[in-house]
């Protein structure tokens, strides 16, 4: 049984010219014989921007590229047929298809509405103006387009909880919708920053109606019938309720599936956080691990001033690893987007390994790490900026080495500031590993793999390192590593 590992198969900033379903299947075998066992897709559904849409700017979740909305057919990355055949063709290869969900806004909406808003002060979302003004809000969509097919279900004002834009009068910012939930209050279960996160942007759904609560689980329901569902991507958790997505998961679970793979991105990296959130959402899902994110952008950026022995410090795979998928870089946080906290390819190389090759955590693999990336786009301050993000060179043989190699409990050698490592035993039947980095000059470990390893021949897999390492008669070695890189030594038996 493959050890599981997601590979997120777009970034930011992934070709627009409809072509990204077609390479499903162009790259499912290639992807499935170095290990991936689920990939992570963008938005599959209509976004307010059509053609140009990232997908996380939604306007129809039941146009999956089938319907003249937007200004196209087909969305950024293909119409409807090239979604189903890069789907079977994900499965056909073992696979799973891993879909982006998007449901805390909508925006693009087909018109206008007389509403009644309060203006809300945007750096603390509990302090709501008791006066309420009349305006005009983007908040009905009706999907002419679609024409009702599918879904007649009409949102309008009653099924949002706030918006950023109103007209007559004309003004940008927060302002919360009067209407029959929550007594002008936002959601609760939400983050608190801000106060209350529950705005982030577009129009706000609100969840309380009962009627947008049955339509989101009828969506989920129905999009399991139209393309293979292996789980969900859950956006913008910190700001959806979490009393929705746990009764919403389980509904999911109790329909499509018990074993649906579910990971929300709650942006977060209190640990503290995370945890009461899990709570509440019944552990039903996993979580990114943000901190770890951020120790690897940390550690990047410091070179040999970061002390490597505290990677792993305040990371949620530390505390709740069955909860934890890792990762390194993701559409958020490359080059020019709103997270942007990118870890420098030198350091790629360590990152990749302490997430693919260690017992603990889920880790997702990112599309341009693997397939590298070149791009441009206008920074805060009007330039224009090209970015080439390279491919990481021995990624797809860690990737190899955690199917061959990372089996068996796990022994750390976190003993130096610059020069980590750990030992991966192996099992009766299959071969461990000693994975040994430096974030700083080239250094060596010491590793006793025990007397059933005695004598034994070890070569770097990664090829890193040239020459051989044998154990002594006690399966004692000393296991080297070049400046600023990572080896993982095998048995030279393996490979």
């Amino acid at each position: 049984m493959s050890k599981r590992t997601l590979f997120q198969f777009f970034h930011w900033y992934s070709a627009g010219d409809g072509s990204l379903w077609k390479e499903l299947g162009e790259k499912a075998s290639y992807l499935a014989g170095i290990g991936i066992t689920d990939a992570w897709l963008p938005p599959a559904y209509k976004g307010a921007s059509g053609p140009d849409s990232v997908g996380y700017d939604t306007y129809d979740l039941f146009d999956l590229g089938e319907f003249e909305q937007k200004g196209s057919r087909a969305t950024k990355y293909g119409d409807r047929a090239a979604l189903e055949a890069g789907c079977k063709a994900l499965l056909e290869h073992g696979i799973r298809p891993i879909h982006d969900v998007v449901m805390n806004h909508k925006m693009g909406a087909d018109e206008k509405e007389s509403v009644i808003v309060r203006r809300v002060d945007p750096h603390d979302r509990t302090n709501i103006e008791e006066e309420s003004i009349s305006a005009l809000a983007h908040t009905r969509f009706t999907f002419p387009g679609r024409d009702g097919k599918y879904s007649r279900f009409v949102w309008d004002k009653q099924c949002f909880s706030g918006v950023d834009l109103i007209e007559k009068p004309h003004e940008t910012g927060v302002f919360r919708l009067v209407n029959e939930y929550g007594e002008g209050q936002w959601n609760d279960e939400v983050d608190d920053e801000l106060g209350n996160f529950d705005y982030l942007m577009g129009a706000d759904v609100e969840f309380r109606n009962r009627a947008v609560y049955e339509e989101l689980k009828y969506w989920g329901r129905w999009f399991s019938e139209q393309v293979p569902v292996a789980g969900f991507r859950l956006d913008a958790a910190k700001h959806i309720p979490a009393w929705f997505f746990k009764d919403w998961v389980g509904h999911m679970r109790d329909t499509i599936g018990a074993d649906l793979f579910v990971v929300a991105e709650y942006w977060h990296p209190d640990i503290t956080t995370l945890s009461n959130y899990l709570e509440r959402v019944d552990k039903q899902l996993l979580l990114f691990d943000v901190a770890l994110h951020h120790r690897f952008h940390d550690a990047s950026k410091a070179g040999a001033d970061f002390d490597m022995r505290t990677i792993f410090d305040g990371s949620l795979v530390s505390s709740i690893p069955d909860h934890a998928v890792t990762l390194v870089d993701n559409h958020d946080t490359q080059p020019l987007q709103s997270l942007e906290a990118t870890v420098e390819p030198w350091f790629k190389p360590l990152a990749y390994a302490l997430i693919l090759l260690r017992e603990q955590g889920t880790p997702c693999v990112f599309y341009p790490d693997l397939y590298g990336a070149a791009y441009s786009d206008v920074t805060e301050d009007g330039r224009e900026q090209m970015v080439e993000m390279p491919v990481i060179g021995c990624l797809a043989r860690l990737l190899e080495a955690r199917q061959r190699f990372a089996n068996g409990s796990q022994i750390d050698k976190f003993d130096s500031p610059h020069v980590i490592g750990f030992l991966r035993r192996g099992t009766e039947t299959e071969p461990g590993c000693v994975v040994v980095m430096s974030n700083g000059d080239a250094g060596e470990i010491s590793m006793d793999l025990g007397p059933n390893l005695s004598k034994s021949v070890f070569v770097d897999f990664l090829g890193h390192l040239s020459g051989e390492v044998t154990t002594d008669d006690q399966g004692l070695a000393i296991f080297p590593t070049n400046a600023g890189s990572v080896s993982v030594w095998v048995q030279k038996d393996f490979v």
